[in-house]
């Protein structure tokens, strides 16, 4: 039995679009058109650096049918770097680039094997005694538990079973070829390369069942670092499972807790030690990050009235920290203290606490806002924690309950300090 070395990569979307970036001023657009390419460029040349035995791409090298023929002779043209660094690869198709999916189509170099859509398919590497088992998916949607057609293992061989697959469910994804951990154990494989889930896993530790995530961060939901896994194997068995970093630029999430806040200047410190903090965690990469205002403050109603101006603000604070740091937006989800004294009467308090059940109110709302969901459904879907994503979903109580709020926080006392 041969040593070898595998790389285990998923979910590339090769020139994935941005989302509804292009409507934040000062966000570097062409860059993050580019950067799937980048990654995946350097995903190739690690390949070839560290001279590995094959690579497994577990799903979505793609990100949905080709706008033009430049995707896929961009993705040809590596493989062909692989090939001629002498590194087969296998390809599995996951529901972005499903059978159904891609209209379009090049001769791909011999060194790509791609597993079909019918029922699973065994690719044996003899001379290092490996047998790769994977079953691409036909159509964007497979709601069926695919694993349970697969193979049983080859004998005397290194097993590795590869499924884009939700496994039980996961937040965030679609749930697809779902299947239990059991489920995947059960087949006597000796390693599971999985896609579909953005985020790097290590579900199982016997067998090891391994999500990579996704190479390259494309929205504010993909933090943090991305890439591939590097996998070491000696007499069948595995002695290494290590994460390779191979994305362009970074997401992050700078979090200020106003908690306590009494004043403006506190705030402004919070907001730069936040994005200092996401700039030196991007390990010298470019960053774009979101910066999110919470905690309890009396100050909560003049930053909700001052949104803009705090934009405006992180972007300056960016801008001093690194020509690299970019603002997405500013989220600001503060509340009144809970003790403040409202000057108003308590049936107008009351009134405010019962906006978020009241259905008509509810109707109301949803018959004015409707002009304005229309003309905004062009820039793209709202993020979860956007109160344009409650509107779009029909959930006028959470819409009613942040009006409450953001109105009582301008009654607090204090709300002007």
């Amino acid at each position: 039995m041969a040593d070898f070395r595998f790389v285990h990569a998923a979910d590339i979307h090769l020139d994935s679009p941005l989302h509804g970036l292009s409507r934040y001023d000062g966000v570097p657009a062409d860059d993050i058109r580019g950067a799937t390419r980048n990654a995946f460029d350097n995903l190739i040349r690690f390949a070839v650096d560290e001279a590995v035995d094959f690579v497994l791409i577990a799903g979505d090298a793609f990100d949905g049918d080709w706008k033009d023929m430049g995707t896929g002779l961009y993705f040809a043209r590596a493989m062909g770097r692989l090939n001629e660094a002498g590194i087969p690869v296998y390809l599995l198709a996951g529901n972005h680039d499903a059978a159904s999916v891609l209209t379009r189509s090049v001769p791909w170099p011999d060194n790509v094997h791609r597993f079909g859509t019918r029922h699973a398919e065994t690719h044996v590497i003899a001379p290092l005694g490996v047998a790769i088992h994977g079953h691409s998916f036909a159509n964007a949607a497979v709601t069926d538990n695919i694993a349970l057609g697969y193979p049983a293992a080859v004998a005397h061989h290194f097993n590795i079973g590869m499924l884009h697959t939700s496994l039980t469910g996961h937040a965030n994804h679609e749930r697809y070829a779902p299947c239990s951990v059991e489920d995947l154990r059960a087949k006597g494989y000796d390693y599971w390369a999985l896609g579909h889930v953005h985020d790097y896993q290590r579900v199982c530790e016997d067998p090891p069942v391994i999500f990579p995530g996704n190479l390259q961060g494309r929205t504010i939901r993909e933090t943090g670092p991305k890439g591939a896994v590097l996998v070491e194997v000696q007499d069948r068995a595995i002695t290494s499972i290590a994460p390779v970093e191979l994305d362009v630029l970074r997401w992050a999430r700078a979090d200020v807790d106003c908690s306590g806040a009494s004043d403006l200047e506190t705030i402004q410190a919070g907001i730069r030690e936040a994005l200092a903090r996401a700039q030196a965690e991007g390990d010298g990469r470019p960053v774009i990050a979101r910066v999110t205002l919470s905690g309890e403050t009396v100050l909560a109603g003049t930053l909700a009235d001052r949104a803009t101006g705090l934009r405006d603000d992180a972007r300056a604070h960016a801008a001093a920290i690194s020509p690299e740091l970019w603002i997405e937006k500013v989220s600001i989800r503060v509340t009144p203290p809970q003790t403040a004294t409202i000057e108003v009467g308590d049936e107008f308090l009351a009134l405010l606490g019962e906006a978020p059940g009241n259905a008509d109110l509810a109707a109301m709302l949803a018959a004015d806002l409707a002009p304005f969901l229309t003309a905004t459904a062009a820039i793209g879907p709202a993020d979860a924690d956007e109160l344009r994503h409650a509107a779009t979903e029909g959930d006028w109580s959470r819409l009613l309950s942040a009006a409450a709020v953001a109105l009582e926080a301008r009654l607090a006392r204090g709300g002007d300090a």
